[in-house]
């Protein structure tokens, strides 16, 4: 037990579980176990497990693909439209169009994610993607598609 620990009541504990998951990117209860101990509550696998199914906590994948927790009342599964306005928005660098293909530069290791978030939503310009770690290379069909796939994704 961490030399801070202090019983916390059932409520309690809920609410920090609750205020971890919401401002941290946790995937696994082992990782939450040790931020809750470090936070000086320590909890049980079974007790966090019996927690998380009562407080509706859901485990998704997130922009990256990679694992995290999310308290249910978020809507884990966007329309693909908004989840590519908010990746962009939020890794996006810059777009430039060169004749049919418009290059995104986004943060380092987010190119896939903004691949595949393209893909998913089904742009009718968009022929197909092409993904680095820090480059994605969107193919249109026209140099005319590639200026107006950058207009709107700007």
């Amino acid at each position: 037990m961490h030399r801070h620990s202090r019983r916390l009541t059932k409520p309690e504990r809920q609410r920090l579980i609750e205020s971890v998951i919401a401002r941290r990117r946790l995937g696994t209860q082992l990782e939450l176990r040790a931020v809750l101990d470090a936070a000086g509550c320590a909890v049980t696998q079974a007790t966090l497990s019996r927690d998380l199914r009562e407080l509706g906590v859901e485990k998704v994948d997130d922009e990256l693909g990679r694992p995290r927790y999310v308290l249910s009342g978020r809507p884990p599964g966007r329309e693909p439209r908004a989840a590519l306005a908010e990746i962009l928005a939020r890794y996006g660098r810059g777009l430039t169009a060169a004749q049919n293909i418009v290059v995104i530069r986004s943060e380092l290791g987010s190119a896939p994610a903004i691949a595949r978030a393209l893909d998913r939503a089904r742009h009718p310009l968009v022929v197909g993607t092409l993904a680095g770690d820090d480059t994605c290379l969107v193919i249109a069909a026209s140099a005319g598609d590639a200026e107006a796939l950058v207009r709107e994704l700007s």
